[in-house]
């Protein structure tokens, strides 16, 4: 009995021994194999031997690209305006040994690399400038963090700027300043046509009174003429001259007579005399 005992204990530490020393790596997968507490060789995808009780499998490791989502945060632009910045980056391990020993945690050090990263470029552009150029920071940031990280065998695919947005505060400051600005132009274009209107009414009042002006001096002239021509007409004769005074007299009167506010019309008794005497002929 005691031999059969020995005999399974031995074959289940030999079974366990071979457990041991047979590793399997999945596809995509690499694992750390440390001998006696250092690193010693990086076990590749497929069938692997290592040997029991001296070598162990310390990390694995995907060589599958690693989506890192990079939490938002607040950041100052060169202008002093506060936005909420936030960021997604795709890496992958090409040196999984580097990876493991090069720094504690990559994940969360490349995460806290690119957000300091990100406050830097934007803190040394102004808002506009950084509300219209991100492909201009998207350029900046990979360039800023590939060196880094690449001493910890990883290689950084791509990194996208996911939010810029002005913070809660800002957007506020800046819809109030939208109104001002929009109110700020309206009133100017108010007064633009106000101004448009009295310059176009002053330009009327004076074409009107230059029109008036001049309906009067043409006026004067042709009264001038037909004065000059009824002159030249009757020279010395008195009757051509005392018919059309008298006519005009006559005519004035008619009109006085018509008139609402006149009550009392007097006509002289002698109306040719009257007349004679507009002439200077008494």
């Amino acid at each position: 009995m005691e031999g059969l005992s020995i005999v399974v204990v031995l074959m289940i530490v030999l079974v366990v021994t071979v457990f041991k020393g047979v590793r399997i790596v999945p596809q995509g997968y690499k694992h750390i194999v440390q001998r006696l507490g250092k690193y010693h060789c990086t076990l590749t995808p497929g069938l692997n031997y290592i040997i029991p009780y001296v070598d162990s499998v310390a990390d694995r490791l995907t060589t599958k690209d690693i989506v890192l989502d990079i939490a938002s945060q607040e950041v100052i632009t060169r202008d002093n305006a506060v936005i909420v910045a936030n960021a997604i980056a795709y890496i992958n391990i090409i040196s999984p040994e580097k990876a493991v020993y090069g720094v504690e945690d990559f994940v969360m050090a490349i995460e806290k690399l690119i957000q300091t990263s990100l406050r830097s470029i934007i803190g040394e552009m102004s808002l506009d400038d950084v509300l219209s150029s991100r492909e201009h920071i998207k350029t900046k940031l990979k360039n800023s963090i590939s060196d880094d990280i690449a001493d910890w065998g990883i290689t950084l695919k791509t990194v996208e700027i996911q939010d810029i947005n002005p913070s809660d505060t800002m957007q506020a400051s800046m819809e109030e300043q939208g109104a001002a600005e929009r109110e700020r132009r309206a009133a100017v274009t108010r007064a633009e046509g106000l101004k448009q209107a009295a310059v176009l009414e002053a330009e009327g009042r004076l074409e009107a009174s230059r029109r008036d002006a001049e309906a009067k001096i043409l006026l004067a002239e042709a009264n001038s003429k037909a004065i000059e021509s009824i002159s030249s007409a009757i020279k010395d004769k008195e009757l051509p001259a005392t018919f059309l005074l008298g006519e005009k007299y006559i005519e004035a009167m008619r009109q006085l007579a018509e008139s609402g506010n006149a009550k009392t019309v007097v006509l002289p008794s002698d109306l040719l005399q009257a007349v004679r005497g507009i002439l200077g002929k008494g």
